[in-house]
């Protein structure tokens, strides 16, 4: 190649991919969904984060002769049966669900993704033995082994994080598992073999890049079921540890006045569906992103 020719090539590739670059920026700025997602789920992070600055009051501290206040300047959302600023633990509930929820996803992510490489990869006994685990998992309900687990465990974070990695992990590895068992036939694949690189670098530097989008997908739904698990822990009294303010315990302290004081068990189970819609839109949004038609 001539050095003409070479610079030309180089500046066709430039403006190539100064093109695909402006229709990514497009396709996120055309994506209603991801947009939509992207507001509701930052502006969440953000009352999650500045918690100690936004709540007017101590989420814990009780005092009992303000209890059972309707909403007022001094207490916008009202107090519950403790005297506690039903706002301020409505904030800080944000922190902890959402903290949960978002990093109880990580374990299993890693821990499924790998074994799903690893099972799709080399096959033999080892997929055979995981898939077997993986069918046992899913024939019972999410929820009901979350909860088994917890109730196993004892209450709190801890707990539920374990409980959730337990139970979580069979999805990723069969999502991972499947794309792997695609991908490997292809031909680069093929000729990185050929070319002697070895099964690690092949599969976790080739391979494992290639097959991430639908697990990276997928956890944005793990992340609502997550949420919503904790939420029903804390309903039934063996999530975080009380007093901790948490959306679950916000809404069965709050169930017992649903005649004369329903903010208090309404508002948070509304927070809940927000912040779920927020993040099933991201989701959606993600999903839109990275189909083979965007990424051409």
């Amino acid at each position: 190649m001539t050095a003409a020719a070479e610079v030309k090539s180089r500046f066709v590739g430039r403006r190539r991919a100064r093109r695909r670059s402006a229709r990514s920026l497009r396709a996120w700025y055309r994506n209603p969904s991801l947009m939509a997602g992207i507001v509701v789920v930052g502006a969440l992070v953000l009352v999650a984060v500045l918690a100690p600055v936004l709540a007017p009051y101590d989420p814990i501290k009780q005092n009992l002769p303000d209890a059972l206040q309707d909403p007022s300047s001094a207490h916008w959302l009202g107090t519950d049966r403790y005297g506690r600023d039903v706002l301020s633990r409505l904030i800080w509930g944000a922190r902890v669900d959402l903290r949960i929820g978002f990093l109880a996803v990580l374990i299993p992510f890693v821990i499924g993704s790998v074994i799903g490489a690893l099972a799709g990869y080399f096959g033999g006994w080892f997929d055979a033995v995981v898939m077997r685990v993986v069918d046992v998992f899913f024939a019972f309900p999410f929820l009901v082994m979350v909860i088994t687990l917890v109730f196993v465990l004892g209450a709190g974070e801890t707990s539920i994080y374990l409980a959730i990695a337990i139970v979580s992990w069979v999805a990723y590895a069969k999502i991972v598992r499947g794309e792997v068992l695609v991908v490997k036939e292809h031909d680069y694949v093929t000729g990185a073999r050929l070319g002697g690189l070895s099964d690690r670098r092949i599969l976790f530097r080739h391979i494992t890049p290639n097959v991430l989008s639908q697990a990276v997908i997928y956890a944005m739904s793990d992340i609502v079921m997550d949420i919503l698990a904790i939420v029903t822990l804390g309903y039934l009294g063996i999530g975080v540890t009380p007093p901790t303010a948490e959306w679950g315990s916000m809404i069965l302290d709050g169930q017992e006045f649903l005649t004369t004081h329903w903010l208090q068990a309404t508002i948070p189970g509304l927070v809940v569906v927000v912040t779920s819609l927020g993040v099933s839109w991201l989701g959606d949004g993600l999903a839109d992103l990275m189909s083979p038609e965007q990424r051409r």
